[in-house]
């Protein structure tokens, strides 16, 4: 399946298109090492990650490195103790759920702009994304790291879409966690075929250019993924 468009984001974040920030050739490379290396769940939430380690996982000078952990820590993927030292950010309940409450809310605007805006192409890019989601979902067992995939691709269409840098730029920092991958490993198949069905509903509001029923399909995905990420990140622990 062909998708370069959309899936600009799935190695660098929106904020990286949009935004004008720019870091040096040396920092970009450690920045985007550095991130994959958090994102795929390998670090355990809490664990401590020194500038020699993460220098070896980017294969760049501790100088870069040190301007690449700023730029991780502002997205909240580390965090700094009082002693200077970094750690892999460790996500609480309510961390969680303050996350989706504000991608609720953020992510419900997008949608709301995006039926508006949604073109015939854009309309049938998501559906081709969604269908890879289907499949993924499909297989037995379910591919989640092919879900995850075609899931956030799904939803920076949608942000793209509505044409508001801000709001990418914000959504950018809030819809990718190091412990993300850990914890969709202990989703149902039923909690993935539902995700699937909102998508379709979704697809189904942007067709119809109804701005109330996308931001509502939207409202009650997020908050129903909220209850699901939430009770798996406690059967992972």
């Amino acid at each position: 399946m062909h998708m370069d468009r959309a899936s600009q984001g799935r190695d660098v974040p929106l904020w990286r298109i949009v935004g004008s920030h720019r870091m040096s050739g040396a920092s970009d490379t450690a920045y985007t090492a550095i991130r994959s290396y958090l994102l795929s769940g390998d670090a355990p939430p809490g664990s401590q990650l020194t500038e020699d380690r993460l220098s070896e996982i980017s294969g760049v000078s501790r100088t870069p490195v040190r301007e690449a952990v700023r730029q991780l820590e502002s997205e909240m993927l580390l965090v700094r103790s009082e002693s200077k030292r970094i750690f892999v950010a460790d996500w609480s309940r309510d961390d969680i759920d303050e996350m989706f409450t504000l991608r609720q809310m953020l992510e419900g605007h997008a949608a709301e702009r995006a039926a508006k805006l949604l073109g015939p192409a854009d309309i049938e890019q998501l559906e081709q994304v969604n269908d890879e989601l289907h499949q993924a979902v499909d297989q037995d067992p379910p591919d989640v790291v092919r879900f995850l995939d075609a899931n956030r691709i799904f939803h920076e269409i949608i942000t793209n879409a509505a044409r508001s840098p801000r709001l990418a730029q914000v959504l950018a920092m809030l819809v990718e966690q190091p412990v993300v991958l850990r914890t969709a490993r202990q989703y149902s198949v039923e909690d993935l075929r539902q995700s699937a069905r909102d998508h379709d509903e979704l697809i189904a509001a942007f067709k119809a250019h109804d701005a109330a029923w996308a931001r509502s399909v939207m409202g009650s995905h997020l908050r129903r993924a909220f209850h699901t990420f939430a009770d798996a990140a406690s059967d992972a622990d």
